[in-house]
């Protein structure tokens, strides 16, 4: 490991599981939940936009559908959503995607509150 990427390793490291804001030497700034880390990279759970989400939720209904043979995509009990009723999925893997940044990319990691 370099050097210069080891304060960032020791950042990452204390911040692991973590919800956090990273800023990148090009300024982008992005906040996520810290899962891993190695040598030189950092992995990061990175919430999806909310379009995406919807998107996941009406891929779900439609494979409920074709699966249980309940009509066309829409049609069935409101709320339940083919088990996309929850957030589009089995559980918060849908709701967030693998983002993974190179610890020399980073210049600055803070932790963030929950609400």
């Amino acid at each position: 490991m370099r050097h210069d990427n080891k304060h960032m390793y020791d950042l990452c490291k204390q911040h692991m599981h973590s919800y956090v804001l990273a800023e990148t030497h090009d300024g982008s700034k992005l906040d996520g939940i810290v899962t891993g880390l190695d040598d030189e990279y950092v992995y990061m759970a990175v919430p999806i936009e909310p379009h995406e989400i919807q998107g996941n939720m009406e891929s779900d209904q439609r494979h409920f559908d074709r699966q249980y043979g309940y009509g066309p995509p829409g049609y069935g009990y409101p709320g339940y959503g083919g088990y996309g009723g929850y957030g589009g999925g089995y559980g918060p893997g849908n709701r967030f995607k693998r983002l993974i940044l190179p610890l020399a990319a980073l210049t600055a990691i803070s932790i963030l509150p929950w609400y």
